[in-house]
This record gives structure tokens, sequence and C-alpha cells, in this order.
């Protein structure tokens, strides 16, 4: 063996092990980050004590929550097309959809994961046991979170409470 032997190996070694981290780092670069959630706009009567406590859930999970306090909150829900039937005590614009009602935070985030066709989601009236509508000692409601829009409505999680049932 002569004395460039081992020299030109290690060398061989040394440049493969650099090559390898360089790629791993600029794989690492490459990969996309996860995706903010976009801002959240909340517009609640300035009277509602519940809406306050599902903000309060929202920001919780991680959202970043604008509130607007307004006692004309019905022309919303009528511009953004929520109909009768689902109507709440507030609504909620995230990401291009409608939130109306105590919609849980989970389904918030699975709605602008997988951007399914509708105008957004909602939990009509006030059920008991849905996030700001907990209260201690009461007996939760079984409840529907919907997708609706333009081409109808339909069942988008069914929950007990705070748990997806």
């Amino acid at each position: 063996m002569t004395s460039h032997q081992p020299i030109s190996m290690i060398s061989r070694r040394a440049l493969l092990a650099g090559f390898a981290v360089s790629t791993l780092s600029m794989t690492a670069r490459a990969a996309p980050a996860a995706e903010p959630m976009p801002k959240m706009l909340v517009t609640k009567d300035p009277t509602c004590s519940c809406c306050t406590a599902w903000v309060e859930h929202i920001r919780a999970a991680g959202f970043d929550v604008d509130v607007v306090e307004s006692p004309e909150i019905n022309r919303l829900k009528a511009r953004l097309g929520v109909p009768q039937t689902l109507v709440s005590c507030h609504t909620a614009e995230i990401g291009g959809y409608v939130i109306e009602g105590h919609v849980p935070s989970e389904m918030i985030k699975r709605l602008l994961a997988e951007k399914p066709e509708g105008r957004g989601l909602a939990v009509p009236g006030m059920p008991m046991g849905s996030p700001g509508m907990e209260v201690e000692d009461m007996e939760p409601d079984t409840y529907e979170v919907v997708l609706f829009g333009p081409s109808g409505q339909r069942t988008y999680a069914r929950y007990r409470g705070g748990r997806e049932a």
C-alpha cells in the first residue's frame, strides 16, 4: 500500500458523507413548511357571552381571531348566504368559508385542510355542551355540524357535547 491510498480513501468517504449531508440539507430546506391558518373574523352580538366563550375555544386551538361586535348580525348572515334553518348566534369568516354558530375548532381545521365545495359549516341553534355552551351538571346535546352551500346541505360530523360522536 502506498501512502496515497489511505488519504484518497478517506477523501472519497468524506466526499460521500459531505454529499449526503448536503443532499439532506437541501431536501429539508425544500420541504414545504406547514401553512399557517388564516385569520378568522368573528361577528357577534355585543351582549352574547356564549359567543365570547366560543372565541376563547377557537383561540385556544391556535386560531388568530379578530372580533367585531354588531347588533346587525342578521344582515351579515343573509349577505354570506347562511340558510335560515342553520342560523345561530355568531358568524365567522375564515379562508373563504363561513362558520355559523358553535362549530368545534377541529371541524374548522378539517374544513381548511380538506377544502370541500361549499359555503361553510354550521351548528344550528345553541346545543348544550358544544364549544362555548358548556354548562356544569347539564347533559350535553348530540348535534350535527352541517356543510352548506349552493348545492345543498349535508352532515359533515356528529358531536355529543365537545366530542365527535
